[in-house]
């Protein structure tokens, strides 16, 4: 087994991994958009279209955080001059390590998008799964323009060839995202 696929699934809840027939399916079939790097002390999976990228998954490896290397692992993206977005766990207090990644990713200039609800049910635990949106860029982005980019994500990575990889259809897209209501309160 590849070093990053163990580090990742060691990381990682089971319920946001995918199978590793399905990131070798992504290399191959879409070898030119989905990319691995590895390094001593990182891993970084992201898909990269021609006006964005996305981050699949980011790891520094535990003996090697609060180095710097997560902020060169993001500045390194950022110099593609694309808007990057990723996604990530809701803060919960279970989990510590949830903030942690909140604060870092707003301390290097991502923004949260919260008017986007975002869940899916994992095809092989069945378990919902609800991870919120980031997102950055030189310039304001919409929450409309992120769900159009966070649609071809899920349709071109996190669905992909779903029926012949784990044996079911993949979710619609309307249950995947979807803007939420805004909140209005009168004024008395």
């Amino acid at each position: 087994m590849s070093t990053w696929y163990s580090a990742l699934r060691k990381y990682f809840p089971a319920n946001e991994m995918k199978s590793k027939e399905h990131f070798d399916l992504l290399l191959t079939d879409k070898k030119a958009l989905y990319k691995i790097e590895e390094g001593p002390d990182h891993v970084l999976v992201y898909f990269e279209k021609e006006d964005y990228v996305f981050v699949d998954f980011m790891l520094v490896h535990s003996h090697n955080r609060s180095k710097g290397i997560g902020s060169k692992v993001i500045n390194r993206l950022k110099n593609k001059n694309k808007p990057i977005i990723l996604e990530v766990e809701p803060v919960s207090t279970l989990d510590p390590d949830t903030g942690k990644r909140v604060r870092f990713y707003e301390k290097v200039g991502f923004k949260h998008l919260r008017g986007i609800e975002y869940t899916r049910i994992h095809p092989v635990t069945k378990e919902l799964n609800e991870m919120e949106l980031y997102y950055c860029s030189a310039t304001v982005k919409s929450e409309e323009w992120a769900m159009e980019k966070m649609a071809e994500v899920y349709q071109e990575v996190h669905a992909y060839r779903s029926k012949q990889l784990y044996g079911v259809p993949p979710q619609e897209i309307n249950e995947v995202l979807m803007l939420k209501e805004p909140v209005y309160s009168e004024a008395k």
